[in-house]
């Protein structure tokens, strides 16, 4: 399994639509910074395929006053579970 953190958020990039065909069926995407506006239920559709490896971080959702607007099956994740995530992970890749 591998893992992919975004930071962009989709509303001002597409490197999201990259992200996405580069996963592999286990693989997990992590949004952070500002890619958590793709929590977002207008935005979480972009993410439907991959639905139950979702996450989000709580702290940039805090950060952004964003928390509670999540859309329905984003799990959202603390700074612990990311270490959790990364610990789990084969490789994590980064996408910028």
């Amino acid at each position: 399994m591998q893992l992919h953190t975004l930071n962009r958020s989709p509303l001002a990039s597409n490197v999201w639509r990259q992200a996405l065909t580069a996963m592999s069926g286990d693989d997990r995407l992590l949004l952070i910074e500002d890619a958590v506006q793709g929590a977002l239920a207008p935005q979480a559709g972009r993410f439907a395929e991959i639905k139950g490896r979702l996450f989000a971080l709580r702290e940039d959702l805090e950060a952004r006053g964003l928390l509670e607007r999540c859309a329905e099956g984003i799990q959202i994740i603390d700074v612990d579970g990311f270490v959790d995530l990364t610990a789990e992970a084969d490789k994590v890749i980064s996408w910028y």
